[in-house]
C-alpha cells in the first residue's frame, strides 16, 4: 500500500492517474474511466466534509466494525465487482479531464495537510479511525480502480 500522506507515494500515485486518457477502458465492472475518478472523489469528499453522508447508527456502526471494516480497511486487496455504499455510485456522464483534476486535487490535499489531520478523525462508517487506517482505505480504493483500468 502506498502511504499517500508522504510525497513519494502520492507522487506514485499520480504518475498512475496521469497514464489514464479519456478513452482508457476497465478490465471488469460498469464504470467508465470519468466515472471511475469521480467515485474515486466521493472518498475525500466525505473525509473533508464536503459531502453529507447518512451514517450507520449504533447498531450499524457494531455491523461495519465487524463485518466491513476489515475488508475496507485491510490489508486484503478488494475483489473485483464488489459491493459498493449506495453514495459511491456514479452513474451520470462525467468529464475525464475534470475528474482526474479533482482527484489529484484531492490526493495532493490530503498529502499536504499530513497524516496528523487524520488522526483520530471520524469516518463516515467505522467512526474514529487512524491516520494509518484513513491512507489505507485511500490508497486501496485508488490502487483497486487503477489496476481495474490497467494502471
Amino acid at each position: 500500500m502506498k502511504n499517500l500522506f508522504e510525497e513519494k507515494g502520492m507522487n506514485e500515485t499520480i504518475e498512475r492517474i496521469n497514464q489514464l486518457n479519456a478513452n482508457t477502458t476497465p478490465e471488469w465492472g460498469k464504470m467508465n474511466v470519468a466515472q471511475m475518478l469521480a467515485h474515486n472523489c466521493i472518498a475525500y469528499e466525505i473525509a473533508f466534509d464536503e459531502r453529507k453522508v447518512d451514517r450507520p447508527g449504533f447498531f450499524g456502526k457494531i455491523i461495519m466494525n465487524l463485518f466491513v471494516k476489515s475488508t475496507v480497511i485491510g490489508n486484503k486487496p478488494y475483489s473485483k465487482n464488489g459491493q459498493t455504499a449506495p453514495y459511491f455510485i456514479v452513474d451520470d456522464e462525467r468529464d475525464f479531464e475534470v475528474e482526474k483534476k479533482r482527484l489529484i486535487d484531492y490526493i495532493e490535499r490530503a498529502q499536504k495537510i499530513g497524516a496528523s489531520h487524520f488522526e483520530g478523525k471520524e469516518s463516515a462508517s467505522f467512526g474514529k479511525i487512524t491516520s494509518a487506517e484513513w491512507n489505507t482505505m485511500f490508497s486501496k480504493h485508488i490502487d483497486h480502480h487503477l489496476v481495474q483500468f490497467g494502471v
